[in-house]
C-alpha cells in the first residue's frame, strides 16, 4: 500500500540524552497553497533541534510535511503550526524551523521561529585553533 499523507508525528527514544547535540534535517520539498490565489507555495525547511527525551521519526515526519500540500496557509502561520506540533509531540530543549519560501511576486519570504525549553540555555561555544 502507498504512503499517504497524515498529521501523526511518531517519536523514538532520544540515545544521548545525557548531553546537548544538534538535529539538523532539510526539507526541501515543503508545499502548501496560497490561501488567497490557492496558488501552489514552495519552500525548503530546515528543521534544527537539541533532543530531551525523544527524537522525531523521519518518515512519519516526511507524511506529516506532504499534508500540507492541499491546504491553505499563510507563510507565518503554516511555520509557527509545524513548529507548534513539533514542540508539543517531542518536548525539545530547543527548537529552531526556517521556512524559505520561494519568490511569489517577486517577493522571497523567509520565516524563522524558535522555541526554548524553560530553564535551558545553550552550552557555550567553543573556539578552537
Amino acid at each position: 500500500m502507498p504512503s499517504t499523507p497524515e498529521r501523526t508525528l511518531e517519536t523514538f527514544p532520544n540515545p544521548g540524552p545525557e548531553r546537548d547535540y544538534n538535529i539538523r534535517i532539510r526539507i526541501p520539498e515543503f508545499t502548501c497553497l496560497c490561501p488567497k490565489t490557492g496558488q501552489p507555495d514552495f519552500a525548503e525547511l530546515t528543521l534544527e533541534y537539541v533532543p530531551d527525551q525523544l527524537c522525531v521519526e523521519l518518515k512519519s515526519l516526511k507524511l506529516y510535511v506532504w499534508s500540507y500540500r492541499n491546504e491553505g496557509a499563510f507563510h507565518e502561520a503554516v511555520t509557527n503550526r509545524i513548529l507548534g506540533d513539533l514542540v508539543t509531540v517531542l518536548r525539545p530543549r530547543f527548537m529552531r524551523l526556517t521556512a524559505a519560501f520561494n519568490v511569489r511576486g517577486g517577493i522571497y519570504t523567509t520565516v524563522v521561529t524558535e522555541h526554548r525549553a524553560p530553564g535551558w540555555q545553550p552550552p557555550s561555544p567553543v573556539s578552537l585553533p
